[in-house]
């Protein structure tokens, strides 16, 4: 199975690629997709979407594996993020991939084993589960990693929110 992670963000979405069956994995690639905070936020959205479509070209991935939203005190990041979500959901549709929606403090709680772990501890705990050199840098693409694997973790015990539409 090959998982893409998303982490989404309308400035820098972090995305990355992990390969394997169970609980034996590995990374395949990972990395950013950045818009600009000067450009119209609909061009943004446009970006981001060309940019998911490449990646599941690229790497043929059999599920997107996504932060679910969670609460913003800025009504307006909110609402930007879910648009940043419904971009990478419609291209992950459009695809066929089984899609899979992870809360935040499951992500951590998976990864870290505390679901109100730091970046930093994210970092790390990417950084030996996949057994990396150096911690995956920005932590946006680590989030992403982590966010893979916790769909590793939680796709065998059936607790994932994943769904398929063919």
């Amino acid at each position: 199975m090959k998982v893409l992670g998303i982490d989404p963000g309308s400035q820098t979405l972090g995305w990355g690629i992990v390969e394997g069956t169970g609980m034996k994995y590995s990374v395949v690639d990972f990395g950013t997709i950045r818009s600009s905070p000067k450009e119209e936020f609909s061009k943004r959205l446009l970006k981001i979407f060309d940019g998911i479509e490449k990646l599941i070209e690229s790497f043929k991935p059999d599920v997107i594996a996504i932060e679910e939203a969670f609460y913003a005190t800025n009504v307006k990041v909110a609402l930007k993020l879910g648009q940043v979500r419904g971009v990478v959901l419609l291209a992950g549709e459009k695809s066929g991939l089984t899609i899979a929606e992870y809360s935040p403090r499951l992500i951590k709680q998976t990864v870290v084993g505390y679901g109100n772990a730091e970046k930093q501890q994210v970092q790390e705990m990417v950084r030996i589960l996949l057994r990396l050199k150096n911690r995956p840098e920005p932590h946006d693409a680590a989030d992403a990693l982590a966010i893979a694997i916790c769909h590793f973790h939680h796709s065998r015990t059936g607790k994932a929110a994943a769904r398929t539409i063919k």
